[in-house]
């Protein structure tokens, strides 16, 4: 009687000036289906849980019938409605704050507090309390009893037994609605043992299998037969229990049961005795209940299960946190009618039936779930279209991966071993320019190949890092040559014995190599050549007297240097390890040192210096050379008086590609050292130590020109199938496949970027005009199995681009010297292009992945869109910029809706088709009829278009960005924070059409600490408030309805957004995200980071600890979300060690 009093009372509020007519009708509506919950909860609960049912209600802060036509005047009427019930179940209550429930339950139950059913359910349970690992469902018939039978467990059961209960809540329910996420991790709970208990509604009836499950109760009796075996079949734990809780004094429930017990046994039984007769085709019905069939599959949908199936399906379209999508029902039972109205993201709206007034809802999701499959939102196997997508996208995403992969070496570099009278070569003549002064000087050298190289190979100015400076490189095609079998052997041998010194110091494998001189006829190997040049910049040739150097003493006949001192050489003639020899051999050659094993490059005499000189060493004693010699190696100077040799050791090859190379001590020093002829022999003479210097860097630049012609051969094969005819720069390829741990000064992480937001973009707009009727949540899906490292990697591996990926740092030691006896595997890399292998290495996926995006981000850097597409294609992925038209339905008077004068003029931009405007404003919880649709189709557009305008736009403006700094401006520009500060800055909340209560909480808490947080120069992660989402994606959201409006022009969408969103950020204003820069802090630091994680009324509580030199920073913050919380505590520990460590 008090809450009927109490639902005439909120009535006549209704009846306000201030509320519409509509707003009233919905209102109460509402409270009629309050009250009868209330009562429900009161004579099948007790008054204890009806106040917990009304407490539940009355703050309920999601918008509990989204559907019905409310404003925040009706709901605050409602919510008032839930309050005053509290206070009314409240006055039966004991005024002793000292009472509870749970200390005497008869009692409570004698007071009506709690009833005999809910009391026989409590005993039941307690009657369990010495099983081990109890794991127990409790069936219920209504949501708000699960969520209230759960209150009252959990207060009372810890009394006796450590138990926890939880409760499970379907889609279908207004109250509370749990994600199925929520609910996966309450069963997973349950499956561990952290949960014993929950309270569910039939829809754990099915498919729910833990075999743990001892015990099964039914609160309220099934509805059908298929309801009671199937919620006993959940108890699957051998000698489990099934317990019925029936009223003794119903006599028709306790028969029903009875008959559910012998229908079990009679089916059971017709099973056994049918099961070799194939069963007849179905009819039209099945016994009495309509259906529908899918012919293909057979998939069937009965009046029955249509609604779980309808409800299932809106469980699976796009939500937030605002808003949960689901059916509303508008019923005429006079004229036995009923309009089933669906979620905007449904591709069907509204649906129309007729027929028994009892059957009139179950009649309607009937009728929508075969339009719903005609349409393709449900499967042939009448499954909602997420489901199968989700899928087929593990499945694609479980496929094994092998990180083994071929190592490509490049064609142009490769010949065969055939001895031929006359070889031809084009030469390209290397330039070495140093930027620094050093006593040694640097000489030009030719490389020859057999066939021209690649045009883009004359345009590489590479640097090399040296420990005195750089030098810079240039390459220039000279002309041709041609050498006979003679020559050519002589070339390759002195590059081989020049090279084996460089690299090795030893002798012995240089032994090795001449005696392997028998090469294999018609074998593939590295036949270049690198030649010592002499003569001037302009008149360059080729230094055949030091190319026979390789031949000492073959070379060096007695006569021809009888005249040296006569004719102004350096005569006499000296004694070394090979015997007599003049002079001038020894002042440019290659020499060892038998006694120590050291390889020395002569750079003349020392006149004045012989064995009795004095030297000093390092401890100050003065000691001659030959006393030295004597004491140190055991030597005695046969010939002290020879003039001592002025020698360095032989320069090492270092990979002089990587960036800031480090130089050690001993390379640092400009060491010489003066050498008795007599303890030297002669390995290469003449020859000068320029030439030794000058070859020690050719290593890496082959390793460049390698790389450089591999570049060449990979851009090739996409062009071929480019519809224009475009240049690809080969460096910008080369970027592209090179990774930063090569740790040279180009890596593909800017080029990466570019590409990434390329693809993104391209992907989405070819879904969203091709599948104009699938909603935000199927696209996303489907986009991200397109552009997901996975799919990128399996495509990226069937195209080959493995082969060509630079993954390792240059390593001096594993260069192939050309001539050696080396051969190659070969492979086709197309149907006309042959490829060699040398050898392999271990990729991850994840690099195939970045190379092709990178690969797509130099293709569009360097051609445009078109060339990037035709690559895009050539990998494999269907795309096009061909413009269909966007077709939806039909919003009536858009202008009713929003103030379009005025936010086009926010937006610069007048709308052709204004509908497009309205739809970018509306959330998802905003239904109206008139209004068809939301904005998450164009979210998911504008996302798109508005990453890559920002990231081309940050790209262009910023050309000579050192690789990975794009990412770092690209993460601070495009990010949900920055989009929603733009939004309220241009006051776009205040027109976005919503009926979210919550939503309007959260957007005024944002707004009240925005005038502080726009004060400061913040930059997306700067803030400490957290936007609504909702906020941002109204920026991508209109972004897309501008793009789409204006015929796909990216730049008017820039320009009509760039306003809303300056200041973007630039180099200067660029701050890293704290949770990234504190963790590479802490990496380059070797600081122990340590994070934790909680959650607490509802804020997530996020404890940074970091030790750092004995000091431990330690941080906590709190907010709505994980992300906040954990970026708010990077920053203060990041703070605290900028003060304390860093001060």
């Amino acid at each position: 009687e008090n809450l009927q009093q109490l639902l005439e009372k909120h009535k006549l509020i209704l009846r306000g000036p201030n509320i519409s007519e509509s707003v009233a009708k919905s209102a109460k509506k509402k409270l009629k289906m309050l009250l009868s919950t209330f009562m429900f909860c009161l004579t099948e609960l007790g008054v204890w849980l009806a106040m917990k049912a009304s407490e539940l209600y009355s703050r309920q802060e999601d918008d509990i019938f989204m559907w019905d036509k409310m404003d925040i005047s009706g709901e605050r009427v409602v919510q008032a409605f839930s309050l005053d019930a509290v206070k009314v179940f409240s006055a039966f209550m004991p005024s002793d704050p000292q009472w509870s429930v749970c200390n005497d339950l008869a009692a409570s139950m004698k007071s009506g507090y709690l009833t005999s059913k809910v009391i026989c359910l409590v005993e039941t349970l307690l009657e369990y309390r010495e099983t081990e690992a109890l794991r127990c469902i409790v069936f219920v018939e209504r949501i708000v009893t699960s969520i209230v039978i759960r209150s009252l467990l959990n207060e009372l059961l810890p009394l006796y037994i450590n138990w926890k209960t939880e409760y499970t809540a379907g889609n279908n329910s207004r109250l509370q609605s749990q994600s199925r996420k929520e609910q996966n991790a309450i069963i997973e709970e349950f499956r561990k043992g952290t949960v014993n208990i929950i309270i569910a509604t039939s829809m754990l009836e099915e498919g729910l299998d833990v075999q743990s499950c001892n015990l099964v109760i039914r609160f309220d009796p099934s509805a059908t037969v298929c309801s009671f075996i199937q919620s006993r079949g959940r108890a699957r734990m051998p000698n489990s229990d099934f317990i019925l809780m029936v009223k003794r004094d119903d006599p028709s429930a306790i028969a029903r049961v009875k008959n559910y017990i012998d229908s079990g046994s009679t089916m059971r039984q017709e099973c056994l005795t049918h099961s070799d007769i194939p069963c007849e085709p179905l009819g039209n019905t099945m016994h009495g209940e309509p259906w529908y069939q899918v012919e293909s599959t057979g998939a069937i949908v009965t009046l029955r299960s249509s609604v779980a199936l309808l409800y299932f399906y809106c469980s699976r379209l796009p939500s937030d946190s605002y808003y949960k999508p689901y059916p509303y029902f508008s019923p005429d039972e006079e004229l036995g009618i009923c309009t089933l109205h669906l979620p905007n993201s449904c591709p069907i709206k509204t649906i129309n039936v007729e027929g028994n007034t009892k059957l009139l809802k179950q009649l309607a999701c009937l009728e929508a779930c075969k339009k719903l499959h005609q349409v393709g939102a449900l499967t042939d196997n009448l499954v909602p279209d997420m489901v199968e997508e989700e899928r087929d996208a593990k499945e694609l995403g479980s496929e094994p991966y092998i990180d083994e992969h071929a190592k490509y070496f490049p064609p142009e570099l490769i010949g065969s071993c055939r001895k031929e009278s006359k070889t031809h070569y084009h030469c390209y003549l290397i330039e070495l320019k140093a930027n620094f002064q050093y006593d040694v000087q640097l000489q030009e050298v030719v490389l020859a190949v057999h066939e021209r190289l690649d045009d883009d190979i004359e345009k590489v100015n590479l640097d090399l890092d040296v420990d005195r400076g750089k030098i810079i490189v240039g390459i220039k095609h000279i002309g041709y040559i041609s050498l006979d079998s003679e020559q050519v052997a002589l070339c390759r041998r002195f590059q081989i014995t020049l090279f084996r010194l460089l690299l090795d110091h030893k002798l012995d494998k240089l032994y090795e190599e001449d005696n392997q001189s028998s090469e294999k006829i018609d074998s593939s190997i590295f036949n270049y050549l690198l030649l010592p040049t002499i003569g001037s910049p302009h008149n360059t040739s080729i230094d055949w007297k030091c190319i026979t150097s390789v031949t000492y003493p073959e070379n060096s006949s007695k006569d021809e240097h009888n005249n040296c001192s006569r004719n102004g050489g350096n005569g006499p003639r000296m004694h070394t390890k090979n015997g007599s020899a003049c002079r001038c051999m020894l002042d440019n050659s290659l020499v060892c040192t038998p006694h120590n094993g050291v390889v020395y490059c002569v750079n003349g005499s020392l006149d004045g210096f012989n064995g009795n000189t004095y030297l000093e060493l390092k401890d100050g004693e003065s000691i001659t050379y030959k006393n030295y010699y004597k004491r140190t190696h055991g030597i005695d100077l046969q010939f002290e008086r020879q003039t001592l040799l002025n020698a360095k050791r032989i320069f090492t090859v270092h990979n002089f590609l990587q960036r800031c190379r480090i130089s050690s001590a001993k390379e640092s020093r400009n060491t010489t050292y003066e050498l008795p002829p007599e303890l030297c022999l002669i390995i290469m003479s003449p020859i000068s130590i320029s030439t030794f210097y000058s070859f020690s860097f050719l290593p890496s630049i082959m390793h460049r020109i390698e790389s450089m012609l591999l570049a060449s051969s990979l851009k090739s094969m996409p062009l071929d199938h480019c519809p224009q005819n475009v240049v690809i720069p080969t460096l910008t390829v080369l970027e592209a496949i090179t990774t930063k741990k090569c740790q040279e000064n180009i890596h593909l992480e800017s080029l990466e970027t570019l590409g990434d937001s390329f693809l993104k973009y391209a992907v989405s707009q070819q879904l969203f005009k091709t599948h104009q009727n699938r909603h935000e949540g199927l696209l996303s899906l489907k986009r991200e199995k397109l552009i997901r490292n996975t799919t990128l990697c399996k495509l990226g591996c069937d195209r080959k681009i493995t082969g060509f990926i630079r993954n390792e740092p240059f390593d001096p030691k594993t260069w192939i010297i050309p001539g050696t006896n080396h051969t190659l595997q070969n492979e086709l890399f197309s149907s006309t292009k042959k490829i060699y292998i040398n050898g392999s290495r271990k990729i991850k996926g994840k690099t195939v992945a970045d190379v092709a995006e990178a690969l797509i981000g130099a293709f569009l850097s360097a051609g445009g869109e078109i060339p990037a597409l035709s690559f895009i294609a050539w990998l494999g992925i269907d795309v096009d910029f061909v413009s269909i038209p966007y077709t939806r339905g039909l919003f009536l008077k858009p202008e009713l809706h929003v103030n379009i004068g005025h936010l086009e003029s926010i937006l610069n931009y007048s709308f052709k088709d204004v509908s497009l405007l309205v739809e970018a404003l509306t959330h998802g919880s905003y239904m109206r009829p008139e209004i068809p649709g939301c904005y998450q189709r164009l979210e998911f557009l504008g996302d798109a278009v508005l990453d890559y305008i920002i990231t081309v736009h940050l790209y262009q403006e910023n050309p000579s960005l050192s690789p990975g700094l794009l990412t770092d401006l690209r993460s601070a520009s495009v990010n949900n924070d920055c989009y929603a500060n733009s939004a309220v800055k241009a006051g776009l909340h205040k027109h976005i059409l919503h009926l979210s209560p919550e939503l309007h909480r959260h957007i005024n808490t944002a707004l009240s600490n925005f005038d502080e947080i726009n004060s400061k120069s913040t930059f997306g992660w700067e803030s400490e408030t957290t936007y609504p989402k909702v906020l941002g994606d109204v920026i991508e959201s209109l972004a897309g309805a501008i793009f789409v409006d204006s015929g796909h022009n990216k730049e008017i969408v820039f320009q009509s957004l760039r306003p809303l969103l300056e200041p973007l950020v630039t180099l200067e204003t660029l701050r890293l995200h704290p949770v990234r820069e504190l963790n590479e802090l802490c990496q380059r630091e070797h600081f122990n980071f340590q994070k934790l994680v909680t959650k607490l009324n509802g804020l997530v509580y996020a404890t940074i600890e970091v030790e750092a030199r004995g000091v431990v920073h330690k941080e906590t913050r709190s907010a709505a979300d994980k992300d906040t919380a954990k970026r708010l505590a990077c920053k203060d520990v990041l703070k605290s060690l900028k003060e304390g460590v860093f001060a």
